[in-house]
């Protein structure tokens, strides 16, 4: 038997991948968070799944649950949020379960500010304007920054920024970019990406923390910053250029 990680995407049903879905339909046991999860994400699980939310169960409870259906020989499936490569807290789960002697692997899914992108109808790199993306979170009540990846230190890239549990933050952070990024640079956040209480946010680095507060945010919301969000008036991409030599060209 194998306990499967497996990124449940930004929260809708059906922007779960094909092999999650499979998983999930022969699963015994089903743990997910409820906390970030649509609800209907679950009704691809079959009916006999025992389903555990996880959103009040600390990683010792967790990994005990992973490894006694393990020796009970059930088939497990711990859903993530978004994709298990960002603050999934599968790196703590899979290293006791090595300890244990249980095989685990790993399902990619939809990550969250791939998702929000796709709702608000941008690329995140555009030509001329940016072309990286930088993922990252904040501190609060949480665990601490590497000393290196300061906010300050990845705003004076201005690449397109993404903010990860950072939406109670945002009035003190938009106060650390605008000297990157300027006042009048595009700010849009986005509240549970893809799922029916779903809610976009527009304004700028000067006006976005006002619209968070109105709307009295607090958890599962992505943080977009950057010119990439701006309307359509970059350059256009050499990939596709006419000027462009191509194989078989001449």
């Amino acid at each position: 038997m194998t306990v499967s990680f497996v990124g449940a995407g930004p929260g809708a049903a059906d922007l779960l991948t094909v092999r999650a879905v499979r998983l999930l339909g022969r699963a015994d046991l089903v743990l997910y968070p409820g906390t970030y999860l649509d609800p209907e994400v679950l009704e691809h699980c079959a009916p006999s799944a025992r389903l555990v939310d996880t959103q009040d169960l600390d990683l010792d409870r967790i990994v005990d649950l992973l490894v006694a259906a393990d020796r009970a020989g059930e088939d497990v499936c711990r859903l993530t949020s978004g994709d298990p490569s960002l603050y999934s807290a599968v790196a703590e789960q899979t290293a006791r379960l090595d300890r244990a002697g249980v095989p685990w692997q790993i399902v990619p899914g939809v990550p969250a500010y791939a998702a929000a992108a796709a709702v608000v109808g941008r690329e995140l790199t555009a030509p001329v304007v940016a072309q990286s993306v930088v993922l990252t979170r904040t501190q609060a009540r949480s665990t601490a920054m590497p000393d290196t990846e300061s906010l300050a230190a990845f705003a004076a890239t201005r690449a397109t920024l993404v903010l990860h549990l950072a939406i109670t933050r945002t009035r003190v952070l938009m106060e650390e970019l605008v000297a990157e990024y300027g006042a009048d640079c595009p700010v849009v956040v986005v509240y549970r990406a893809t799922q029916p209480d779903q809610l976009v946010l527009t304004g700028t680095v000067a006006t976005i923390a006002d619209a968070v507060e109105e709307a009295g945010l607090r958890q599962a919301a992505i943080i977009l910053v950057g010119r990439a969000l701006a309307p359509r008036d970059a350059g256009e991409s050499f990939l596709y250029s006419p000027g462009r030599e191509r194989r078989g060209s001449g």
